[in-house]
């Protein structure tokens, strides 16, 4: 991929990162349901914010998705409240900020193995999946970290009780966006020829 190519899909990552950090992912009921009564959503209870990441990294590339999470979190602890819970510097405090440093090495690991071989759906779900892992890995050495450093607890909570919050609660979400981002990159990297 060239050069420009990888900085338009890193542009595309930031945006498409902002605002997925502001719209929750819904899933309807099976459609052979649907005459039976109306149809329903359901909140996955998380954004679509890992799912710009892993998208971008499946479509653009390991250096466009690095890009434009490290231009995310240069923009979020600068200058725009971009984050879920705001901006600014003293965001590293937060017990969330772990998974965004994740959102990184996450988006280059998606990116290096999408691109790997030609474009499968098992492939593409596999590069989701390994991103998805190292983004809450980062998270949690980052809690396991801060836990350490402040002492016995982290904003009020205990550590297992952090874990469960921001790793394990979203995870059952934040896998079914994975899939539904690997079905996406299958299907708009057979339309864009690579």
């Amino acid at each position: 991929m060239t050069p420009a190519l990888e900085f338009l899909w890193a542009i595309i990552g930031v945006l498409l990162t902002i605002g997925g950090t502001f719209l929750e992912a819904f899933v309807t009921d099976p459609s052979w349901l649907w005459q039976q009564q109306n149809v329903e959503v359901h909140s996955l209870g998380v954004t679509y914010q890992i799912g710009a990441v892993l998208l971008v990294g499946c479509l653009g590339g390991k250096n466009a998705a690095a890009m434009s999470q490290i231009a995310y979190l240069a923009l979020g602890l600068t200058v725009l409240p971009v984050f879920s819970e705001g901006g600014g510097l003293d965001y590293f405090k937060q017990p969330t900020f772990g998974y965004l440093l994740g959102f990184i090495p996450g988006g280059w690991i998606c990116g290096f193995l999408a691109f790997k071989a030609l474009p499968k759906l098992e492939l593409l779900g596999f590069s989701c999946l390994c991103g998805l892992l190292t983004v809450h890995g980062m998270g949690i050495m980052y809690l396991t970290l801060s836990h350490l450093i402040n002492g016995a607890s982290t904003q009020g909570i205990l550590l297992t009780e952090a874990f469960e919050k921001y790793s394990l609660q979203p995870l059952p979400g934040q896998l079914a966006v994975s899939c539904a981002v690997a079905v996406l990159s299958y299907i708009l990297r057979g339309l864009m020829f690579y």
